[in-house]
């Protein structure tokens, strides 16, 4: 697992105000201070989560359910879940979890992809990709 990084300070003390989320989350990388990220997409993914849970968006229930279903389908498929790829299925969760609650549309999120990609390809290697 990934040493507690400086971006995830903050996310850490969010996630320890939520008492369900190492029940609901039993997989979440986590240390001594709360959860763990190995990049900031990862942190900003999660906190993502947690700001859409919090508006009311989706229950922790709804959210658990459709990260499990994205695990489950990975391990169908023959996957090794190694567990290195787990914000990436957090990050597949959130966007059909975002869609179906009718919070984003698929254009939308095509797009957004497109961008970062584009973004991702004109930015030097080890720096961060900016939108």
């Amino acid at each position: 697992m990934t040493a507690a990084t400086p971006f995830s300070t903050g996310i850490a003390s969010v996630a320890r105000a939520l008492p369900a989320l190492p029940d609901e989350l039993p997989q979440l990388p986590r240390g001594a201070d709360g959860p763990v990220f190995s990049a900031p997409w990862e942190a900003q993914a999660f906190a993502m989560t947690l700001s859409l849970h919090e508006r009311g968006e989706f229950s922790w229930q709804d959210w658990s359910d459709a990260l499990a279903a994205v695990i489950g389908e990975v391990r169908q498929r023959g996957e090794a879940d190694t567990g290195e790829d787990y914000y990436r299925h957090w990050l597949t969760a959130l966007e059909r979890l975002a869609a179906r609650k009718g919070l984003i549309t698929d254009a939308l999120l095509l797009e957004r992809q497109r961008q970062w990609e584009e973004a991702a390809r004109q930015t030097p290697h080890g720096q961060p990709i900016e939108l």
